[in-house]
């Protein structure tokens, strides 16, 4: 189930003048810490001033296949409000005791970063790849300054890029 949480259009403006949307895809495996994702990159979004969706997943393998589904959508495509200019990926793997955690880490940083390259989406990933929990949070914690924080700031800047390159372009 999607969650829509909605800024005023005045407030959607980035610096760059443009106005945007994102997608945050959670996977709340580990919800402790994916909590402490999403409030850093809310805190980062909403100083922005930029609307997002928030779309749970079960887990880091669902985020690609779920970003994946939006794009084929048609979510990313056109200017309209309700159309996202990028999206967030949030979750953490910890390391187990077999193979599954490269499994799960490689395909979804893969599949993710495919599916955002091919179709020109800015994303910002802070699916965090760790041994411990413990290392989780001390990746995840400190609101806008966690990880969560720099996905959001990762991609807010590449859709400043975007609109800066496609200003300059003939």
């Amino acid at each position: 189930m999607v969650r829509k949480e909605t800024r005023s259009r005045s407030e959607m403006e980035l610096h760059s003048g443009s106005s945007a949307r994102i997608l945050i895809i959670e996977a709340p495996y580990y919800q402790n810490v994916t909590d402490e994702l999403i409030a850093g990159a809310r805190a980062v979004l909403d100083a922005a001033g930029v609307a997002y969706d928030r779309v749970p997943v079960p887990g880091a393998l669902e985020i690609p296949q779920a970003f994946a589904q939006a794009v084929a959508a048609g979510l990313f495509a056109g200017n309209s409000r309700d159309s996202y200019a990028g999206a967030l990926a949030l979750g953490c793997v910890i390391r187990g005791e077999t193979s599954h955690y490269d499994i799960v880490c490689n395909n979804t940083n893969h599949w993710l970063m495919e599916t955002a390259i091919r179709h020109n989406i800015p994303v910002g990933n802070a699916v965090l790849t760790v041994d411990t929990e413990a290392q989780a949070l001390a990746r995840a914690e400190g609101g806008a300054d966690g990880k969560g924080g720099d996905a959001a700031r990762a991609c807010l800047r590449l859709l400043k890029l975007a609109g800066d390159f496609g200003r300059r372009a003939p």
